[in-house]
C-alpha cells in the first residue's frame, strides 16, 4: 500500500524489520537497506534500469532476501517544494510496485540527497570513476537515513 503521509507509513511498518530506500533515476535505481532496529542505513547497490518488470523483480528479490518490512522512495521535489514530472514518475513507480507487494511504501523528500552524497564522496577522496559507480546508492542511503531519523523522532523506534 502506498502512503502519502509519512506518519501513516511509519505506523504501518512492522517492528524489527529492515527498510529499503530507493533513489529512482532515469537510468538507475540506487538501493540502500537499514538494520532491523531502524538505526542505520547502508548503501547496497545500484540497479541499471531496463523495464519496470525487470527492475521490480530485482527489487523484490532484495526485499525477500533482506526480510524488508517497508519501502521508502525518494520523492524528487523541486527546490520550491512543488512537484514536477519526476515526482509523477516516482509516484507511478510506487503505484505499480504496490501491485506486486503488500509492503508499505512511503515517500521521503530527497532534495539535495545527491549533492550530500557527492560531497561525502569528495571528502573521502573518491575517484571520479568510483563516484559515478556509487553515487546513486549512496544517495539512497541518505534518503533512507533521513526517513529512519524521522521515524525515531516520531517515536516509532519502540515498535521497530
Amino acid at each position: 500500500m502506498v502512503f502519502e503521509s509519512f506518519e501513516e507509513f511509519a505506523a504501518a511498518c512492522p517492528a524489527m524489520t529492515a527498510l529499503v530506500g530507493l533513489d529512482l533515476g532515469e537510468r538507475t535505481i540506487g538501493v540502500a537497506v537499514s538494520d532491523t532496529f531502524g538505526q542505520v542505513a547502508s548503501p547496497l547497490e545500484t540497479i541499471r534500469r531496463r523495464k519496470f518488470g525487470a527492475d521490480a523483480q530485482k527489487l523484490l528479490a532484495i526485499v525477500a532476501e533482506r526480510g524488508v518490512g517497508g519501502i521508502v522512495l525518494g520523492l524528487p521535489r523541486n527546490m520550491d517544494g512543488t512537484e514536477g514530472p519526476r515526482c509523477q514518475s516516482t509516484r507511478a513507480f510506487a503505484r505499480n510496485l504496490a501491485r506486486l507487494t503488500d509492503l508499505p511504501i512511503g515517500f521521503w523528500d530527497e532534495r539535495l540527497s545527491t549533492v550530500a552524497a557527492e560531497r561525502a564522496l569528495l571528502e573521502a577522496d573518491t575517484s571520479r570513476k568510483r563516484r559515478a559507480e556509487v553515487i546513486d546508492h549512496v544517495a539512497a542511503g541518505y534518503i533512507l537515513q533521513g526517513a529512519l531519523d524521522r521515524m525515531r523522532h516520531l517515536g516509532t523506534e519502540g515498535r521497530r
